[in-house]
């Protein structure tokens, strides 16, 4: 296949599972919508938002050099978005002291960036496992 034709398949394909991840991360968010928190400047859930979409690149890119196929692809970035839910579950419940979620709603900033490592950081883990 023409390599540009290749890469801008690839390129659809990312955007979709980025898309499907945002639409997800939206529906498991209770406290708040996070688009309506970015458009009211809230950097703490812009945050966290970047930290998710950069994550689901990251493991989008490690899915792309270790499978042959955009299917493949697709299939491993899906399975590490799944893997990037149970992050945000367990970020959730190993912080007793306080609720992320309120946090961010409430603009906390430290949270905002704790939030966004942890979702970028799992993401090298999660794609560095995909074989």
């Amino acid at each position: 296949m023409n390599s540009f034709l290749l890469t801008f398949l690839y390129f659809l394909a990312a955007i979709a599972v980025v898309l499907v991840g945002l639409v997800i991360f939206e529906l498991l968010t209770r406290k708040y919508k996070d688009w309506e928190e970015i458009n009211a400047n809230n950097t703490a859930v812009a945050l966290s938002i970047a930290g998710k979409i950069i994550g689901t690149c990251i493991i989008l890119t490690f899915s792309i050099l270790e499978n042959d196929t955009i299917l493949e692809t697709v299939v491993w970035g899906l399975f590490g978005l799944l893997l990037q839910f149970v992050a945000y579950f367990l970020f959730e419940l190993l912080t007793p002291r306080f609720s992320v979620e309120t946090q961010l709603k409430e603009r906390n900033t430290s949270v905002g960036i704790i939030s966004f490592a942890v979702s970028v950081g799992l993401a090298f883990v999660i794609g560095a496992s995909i074989t």
